[in-house]
């Protein structure tokens, strides 16, 4: 938020202005390669929304060219890529990159974790920008965080899940840190880019899958083959996305441009968030209509499901000293949110 004044009045200036901006920009053609299809709901739209925003803000000074996945690299591949140079940007979220760096997960979706709202503040507010500059400047990566999402589903099935011992034995696609969790519970899990799941689903090589929430996973057909979703996303309750950046190519741009970056991702948080929360009641009332079986877990599957990552996060402390200071600013923030969440808002009955 340090540039957010700054930014709001670049932003405005540019907005009055007529066709080329009213302050001296750094002129800009970067590839943005897109770990997520431009036409996917939200994931791939939001992308290709901040592309369209940069360039209009900015009056055409700042285009980032959308590359679909696997256009210049796969879409698994985009963090090497943008590290190395290879590609100047990258739109995907941290939690693709916990092969690098388990800590990473922690500012992209957290098992029985916080709501967007919360989530947010403590990025900007609680260190999480802060730490996550640290994080990913080691591997030469500047990120913004440009994007959060409503709450996703648990996953689809095949068959009734009524008991932990009805999850041992699944294959599943399954993303971030709620992987480990599921591994804990006798699940084998993969990871797999969007367009990828529904022929794994479809011939059998997964059994089961979670990717998004439901007007996403609609798109997508997973009904189609499994008829039972599962509800609530005990591992996502709100998901960030973000825009990666050669950490070099980022260090060279002027204060001005870095504030229209900065600007349009947060701008696009609010998109983001108010889009997704006005397009699930009609998905799901769709995917009714295709036969599918809305289902909530029993309260003991959560309460083993929690067990379980409680488990991982003390592995994960042992093993990453990034994922301890990581850990532990998000749970000192959470810790003294808990007061105002306690008693500001009102309790569903």
């Amino acid at each position: 938020m340090k540039s957010f004044i700054s930014a709001v009045a670049v932003t405005a200036s540019l907005a009055i202005g007529a066709t080329s901006p009213a302050v001296a920009l750094d002129k800009l053609d970067w590839d943005l390669q897109s770990t997520y299809p431009g036409s996917l709901t939200q994931l791939g739209t939001l992308g290709k929304l901040v592309s369209e925003r940069l360039a209009a803000v900015s009056g055409g000074e700042i285009n980032l060219k959308f590359q679909e996945p696997g256009a210049i690299v796969p879409a698994l591949e985009a963090f090497d890529a943008v590290a190395s140079g290879a590609v100047q940007a990258a739109w995907s979220t941290p939690g693709y990159w916990t092969g690098k760096d388990s800590s990473l997960a922690l500012f992209a979706a957290v098992p029985f974790g916080p709501s967007a709202p919360e989530y947010v503040a403590w990025l900007k507010f609680g260190g999480g920008q802060e730490l996550l500059d640290e994080i990913y400047g080691a591997y030469g990566i500047k990120s913004l965080i440009c994007a959060v999402i409503a709450p996703e589903a648990a996953g689809w099935f095949r068959k009734e899940i009524n008991t932990v011992d009805d999850l041992k034995g699944l294959k599943m696609r399954f993303f971030g840190l709620g992987a480990k969790v599921m591994q804990k519970l006798g699940v084998s899990t993969q990871l797999l880019a969007g367009g990828d799941i529904f022929p794994a689903l479809e011939l059998g090589t997964i059994d089961g899958t979670e990717f998004s929430m439901p007007a996403i996973d609609l798109k997508l057909g997973f009904y189609q083959v499994a008829k039972y979703y599962y509800f609530p996303g005990w591992h996502q309750q709100s998901t960030m996305f973000d825009l990666m950046m050669n950490k070099a190519e980022w260090d060279a741009l002027d204060d001005q441009t870095k504030a229209i970056f900065e600007t349009v991702c947060e701008a696009n948080m609010i998109y983001g968030i108010a889009e997704g929360e006005a397009i699930q009641a009609s998905a799901l009332a769709e995917l009714e209509k295709q036969g599918v079986n809305l289902k909530t877990f029993d309260p003991a599957i959560l309460e083993s499901l929690e067990a379980a990552w409680n488990e991982v996060v003390e592995e994960e402390k042992a093993a990453n000293p990034n994922f301890v200071k990581a850990w532990e600013s998000l749970s000192k923030f959470r810790e003294e949110y808990t007061i105002w969440s306690d008693i500001g808002y009102l309790k569903k009955k």
